[in-house]
């Protein structure tokens, strides 16, 4: 389990807490576009999202100020919108082994996508998600046992773990 030290004035942010067995697929995306738009609807058929259209755009306007591909094989393609009222993440997981070219930092291709949508106020507890998630995402094993997982009971006990 990844969790943020808690300060005297914030509580512990645990990932699984934003995560819904829902929201976890995996994907055969060709591109990124394809792949922003798999997981977009599955938020949408999940009832994550009050306006879908303006959260794809959002998703889209982030990608073009600078590409969420992060390195490691992983994306992280995030909005923040008035119309939230809490932070949710879906996890892609590409399961074509060549991955998804995204831009990424490094120049690698993309195979974990870890979109993440929340409230527009809330900037520090969207900084704790990402704090977090940047954790599990520098952690190589559970990188692996992410794409090895079948799953999405597997995925939220590799976050858990």
């Amino acid at each position: 389990m990844v969790i943020l030290a808690p300060t005297k004035k914030q509580k512990a942010i645990k990932l699984s807490n934003y995560l819904d067995s829902s929201t976890i697929v995996f994907l055969e995306a060709n591109d990124r576009d394809e792949a922003l738009l798999d997981l977009v609807n599955v938020l949408d058929n999940s009832h994550k999202l009050p306006d879908k259209q303006a959260f794809l755009q959002a998703i889209h306007n982030r990608e073009k100020i600078v590409s969420t591909g992060i390195g490691m094989g992983v994306a992280v393609p995030h909005a923040k919108l008035d119309t939230f009222e809490d932070f949710f993440i879906a996890v892609g997981i590409q399961i074509k082994e060549k991955g998804i070219e995204w831009d990424a930092l490094d120049g690698f291709p993309v195979r974990l996508i870890f979109m993440i949508g929340g409230p527009e106020h809330k900037q520090t507890k969207y900084l704790q998600i990402l704090s977090n998630l940047t954790g599990l995402i520098k952690n190589e094993d559970k990188r692996k046992k992410l794409l090895r997982a079948r799953s999405p009971q597997e995925v939220i006990h590799i976050f858990n773990s």
